[in-house]
């Protein structure tokens, strides 16, 4: 965990233009967007992946997602957004501490998966 970017980012180690925080989770804009709202909501304390889960995590997995459609609607995603959570290896994950993408804009958002 110490290692953790995210870990870094919650203790205030390294900055993040944060536009929420409470108890339980954070949420910043993502240092590299790739659409008008890009941002991340991830729980304060270390969960590596989605995969970890348990019924232990379900208040805080409750407040992630009421936080991140509040912050979206905030942010102007008002007529829609996506919420990514890549998982693993094969889920491409980068950073492994869960964290929730939310992306939204007028018109950016190409198709789900190539068929």
């Amino acid at each position: 965990m110490g290692e953790c970017i995210f870990c870094r980012i919650v203790s205030g180690e390294i900055p993040a233009k944060k536009i929420y925080e409470d108890d339980l989770v954070l949420a910043f804009h993502d240092i590299n967007p790739v659409a008008p709202v890009h941002f991340l909501v991830i729980p304060k304390a270390h969960v590596a992946s989605m995969a970890e889960l348990n019924a232990e995590h379900e208040a805080v997995m409750g407040r992630v997602m009421t936080v991140a459609a509040r912050l979206a609607r905030e942010q102007g995603a008002t007529d829609g957004f996506r919420t990514i959570i890549n998982t693993g290896r094969v889920g491409r994950q980068e950073v492994y501490h869960l964290h929730v993408h939310v992306i939204g804009g007028p018109d950016v958002l190409p198709a789900m998966l190539k068929r």
